[in-house]
């Protein structure tokens, strides 16, 4: 029976996860990190693993201390899986709430339904720890194993979907709802308000007041009076100015260069201007500078230019025509990741060839495996016309050979038997 001291969340089952990983945000994989370190037998983690990819967990009950799902066998036997997590005490909840309270930017992420790296860290450093460790999720299952089995590792892969989307479930976890956390963050941030016009007339400080920052005025909207709505985005870039008139263009400019960045401005401006519009703009770091290879992919995609300027592009960026296309093609599956997947021939060092082939490892059943040759962070499958490569932050990237040359055939995933059952599907439906 549930109460108000013991609250409680209930997630529908969730649909099989072909093809794709099961944590994209970190504090999801962080959470998949420390049942992975933490089961002694990875045969039955990988038999979980199958469990949940097919949509074998039933609904999942998460309440503090303790998350529980029904798991069903390949054989249809259902069990009951049980993974506990020790709650924080109530004195570690309150550093918590005072850390979290004094910094507008942690309640902001929250309420983005974000995890920042910055927030755990403060946690910790106030003596809290939110993500679980090696050994702090015990399972319980009734198959009576000892270790983490098929259903309870199921059942933490399926979690990591939920954390992905949700991390108030990993709070909830360690004992407050969502309700609680947000009421009492309001509380302690009011009270901050109202406290830091006194402090200030008790320190006899001079001078003009500082006034409030914008951050903080935003993370205590519930509290203050709210911002006015920012305004709405244009349905499409704006056209750029018209270069026709009745003076001729001097001998050393190009009208159709100049027309084309001129076309890249307004789309960049656009660009620009909805990702200050979107949620969690002001959480997000800013993007690097493009070198000027970067770029010229980067317009060639954004513009589609004519034959003419597109050939004047691949000569400044010192590509081949087919070898632009190419890039272009990495370009718009992934931005600069990509074109570095694409460009980039490295030899993994230890720690990341050990990753990789552990992931190659976990991907496929006994005997499923297709045949892979390897070559530095290439897998090229064998007498197949298809190749996985791995990027340096650990994804795996599908490419295809086309005319002699190795194209890039779509984004990046996780799952390398995922990925590459995407380029298969691609090449059948073409045929």
């Amino acid at each position: 029976m549930n109460t108000d001291d013991e609250p409680e969340r209930t997630f529908a089952a969730m649909p099989p996860a072909h093809g794709r990983g099961f944590a994209s945000s970190w504090w999801g994989q962080a959470w998949l990190r420390a049942l992975e370190e933490t089961a002694l037998d990875g045969q039955q983690l990988k038999r979980g693993r199958l469990l949940a990819r097919e949509g074998r967990v039933g609904a999942v009950s998460v309440r503090p201390g303790r998350v529980t799902a029904v798991v069903q066998d390949r054989d249809g036997t259902a069990y009951r899986g049980d993974v506990l997590l020790q709650r924080l005490s109530a004195r570690e909840w309150d550093r918590f709430l005072d850390m979290a309270s004094e910094r507008s930017g942690h309640i902001a992420a929250l309420l983005d339904r974000e995890m920042p790296t910055h927030l755990v860290e403060d946690a910790a450093a106030a003596g809290v720890h939110l993500l679980p460790g090696i050994g702090d999720l015990e399972p319980e299952c009734g198959c009576e194993a000892w270790d983490h089995c098929p259903h309870t590792g199921a059942l933490c892969y399926q979690v990591a979907r939920l954390l992905d989307q949700d991390p108030f479930v990993l709070l909830l976890l360690r004992g407050r709802s969502e309700r609680q956390l947000l009421d009492e963050l309001q509380v302690r941030s009011a009270a901050r308000v109202v406290r830091a016009p006194r402090d200030e007339g008790a320190s006899g400080a001079s001078g003009p007041p500082s006034g409030i920052r914008a951050d903080e005025a935003f993370a205590a909207r519930d509290i203050l009076p709210p911002l006015p709505a920012p305004p709405p985005l244009p349905q499409a870039p704006g056209s750029p100015p018209s270069l026709e008139t009745e003076t001729g263009p001097m001998a050393d400019v190009d009208p159709g260069a100049l027309e084309l960045l001129a076309a890249d401005s307004t789309v960049r401006a656009f660009a620009m201007l909805a990702d200050a519009l979107a949620d969690g703009h002001a959480l997000r770091p800013p993007a690097p500078d493009l070198t000027p290879d970067q770029d010229a992919v980067r317009l060639v995609s954004a513009t589609r230019p004519d034959t003419r300027t597109l050939a004047r592009v691949a000569a400044a960026s010192g590509r081949q025509r087919a070898d632009l296309d190419a890039a272009v093609s990495a370009w718009r599956f992934g931005g600069a990741s990509a074109l570095a997947v694409y460009d980039e021939e490295w030899a993994p060092g230890p720690h990341e060839l050990a990753r990789a082939r552990a992931a190659l490892a976990a991907a496929w059943e006994d005997g499923d495996a297709p045949r892979l040759r390897p070559s530095h962070n290439r897998w090229t499958v064998v007498g197949a016309g298809t190749q996985l490569r791995y990027g340096r932050d650990g994804r795996w990237w599908p490419y295809r050979r086309e005319r002699g040359r190795w194209v890039p055939a779509g984004p990046a995933g996780e799952d390398p038997a995922g990925v590459l059952a995407g380029v298969s599907t691609a090449a059948d439906g073409e045929a």
